[in-house]
C-alpha cells in the first residue's frame, strides 16, 4: 500500500467510527447493551459465513478463468484477489481501486500482466451483467416499497441502474459493433480539440483505443468459450446472493423473525445500488442512512436499528477491508505458465 492509501484507510476508519458514534448518540447505552447480550450469535455467524463464502466463490471464478494457462493456480492465491479488491474498493471513490489492485495481486502470483488484464476484464463484464440481472428482478419486486420510504433517493436507485446498464450496453457494442463503437467514441472526444491543451485529444484517443482494442480481442475469446462464461455467470449469481442475503440473518440475530427473506434481500440489492453512487469510499454516510431508512420498518426500536446497521457495515464493509490487509501481507505462491 502507498502512503496515500494508508492515510485514506485510517481516515475511512475514523469517519466510519464517527458515523457509528453519531448514530448511537440518542440511543440509551443500557438498551444497546441489552440488545447485544440478547443477540442470537448463531445467526450472526451465518451472516459472517455468507460474506466469507462470497469471497470464496469469487476466488473460484478467478481459478476458473486462469484454468487454461495456470491449471495449478492455488485457491490461496486466488482468494487473495477478491480480498485485496475489497480493501482497495473500500478506500477509493466509486471503488475505482479494485481493478488495479486485483491486477497487482495476480501479477504478484506470477500471472502475466496481459493475461491478468484479460481475465479481470472478463470477470468485470460478467459481474456487471449479473448485477443488472439481479437489479431488474429486485426492482420489479421492491421498488414500490423503496419509493415510499426513500422518495428522492429512489431516483438515485434508478440512476445507479442506468449507469450499470449503460456500461453493459457499451461493452456489448464493442463486442458486436467494434468499428461503429470506435467511431462513436472518437466523435464524443471531439470537444477536447477545442481546448487550449492540444495534447489532450491524441492522448485520450490513444488511451481509449488501446482499451477498446484490448476488450475486443478478449471478447472474441468470450464468444468462443460459452460454457465457461455460463459457469462464471452462475457462480457470480450465487456469490451475489450470498452477499445480498446477509441483512436477513442480521435481523434473525436480533430476534426479528417476521421479515420476508425475499423482500429483505431485494431491499439490500437496492441499497447497494444507492451506495454505488456516493463518491465517498465505501459509500460511507449514504450507506448507513439508506440502511436505517429502509430497515426501520423491520426494526421499530432505535437501539436495534442502530445495532443492525453497525453489524451490517462491520460484516459487508469492514470485514472485507481487514481481510484485504491480511491478504496484502501474506506472500503469494508464485506460479509459472
Amino acid at each position: 500500500m502507498t502512503r496515500k492509501n494508508k492515510i485514506t484507510l485510517v481516515l475511512m476508519l475514523i469517519l466510519g467510527g464517527l458515523i457509528m458514534w453519531y448514530s448511537m448518540r440518542k440511543v440509551p447505552f443500557e438498551n444497546l447493551m441489552v440488545d447485544i447480550f440478547n443477540l442470537r450469535w448463531e445467526w450472526l455467524l451465518v451472516a459472517v459465513l455468507c460474506m466469507l463464502i462470497s469471497f470464496g466463490i469469487e476466488a473460484v471464478v478467478v481459478q476458473l478463468l486462469l484454468k487454461e494457462k495456470h491449471a495449478d493456480f492455488g485457491f490461496k492465491n486466488a482468494l487473495r484477489v477478491p480480498l485485496i479488491e475489497q480493501l482497495f474498493n473500500g478506500i477509493t471513490p466509486f471503488a475505482t481501486g479494485g481493478q488495479p489492485a486485483q491486477l497487482f495481486a495476480l501479477v504478484q502470483s506470477g500471472v502475466d500482466a496481459g493475461k491478468a488484464t484479460s481475465i479481470l476484464l472478463m470477470k468485470f463484464i460478467v459481474y456487471q451483467a449479473m448485477i443488472v440481472v439481479n437489479f431488474v428482478f429486485c426492482l420489479l419486486l421492491g421498488f414500490h416499497y423503496l419509493e415510499s420510504k426513500l422518495h428522492v433517493l429512489a431516483l438515485l436507485v434508478i440512476f445507479g441502474f442506468l449507469i450499470h446498464f449503460t456500461v453493459i450496453i457499451g461493452l456489448l457494442l464493442v463486442m458486436y459493433w467494434y468499428k461503429f463503437t470506435k467511431k462513436m467514441v472518437h466523435i464524443c472526444l471531439l470537444p477536447l480539440k477545442l481546448l487550449k491543451n492540444k495534447s489532450l485529444y491524441p492522448k485520450w484517443e490513444e488511451k481509449i483505443d488501446v482499451k477498446i482494442d484490448s476488450f475486443y480481442q478478449e471478447s472474441l475469446r468470450l464468444k468462443e468459450d460459452k460454457m465457461m462464461i455460463f459457469k462464471i455467470c452462475i457462480l457470480t449469481l450465487i456469490q451475489l446472493m450470498f452477499y445480498y442475503v446477509i441483512p436477513y440473518f442480521i435481523l434473525l440475530a436480533l430476534g426479528i423473525t417476521h421479515a420476508n427473506i425475499l423482500m429483505v434481500t431485494t431491499l439490500h440489492v437496492l441499497i447497494v445500488m444507492v451506495i454505488s453512487l456516493f463518491p465517498i469510499p465505501g459509500g460511507t454516510g449514504g450507506a448507513e442512512y439508506s440502511f436505517s431508512i429502509i430497515f426501520a420498518t423491520f426494526l421499530h426500536g432505535g437501539a436495534k436499528l442502530v445495532l443492525a446497521m453497525i453489524l451490517w457495515r462491520l460484516i459487508t464493509y469492514y470485514l472485507g477491508m481487514f481481510c484485504g490487509i491480511v491478504a496484502l501481507v501474506v506472500k503469494p505462491q508464485k506460479k509459472r505458465s
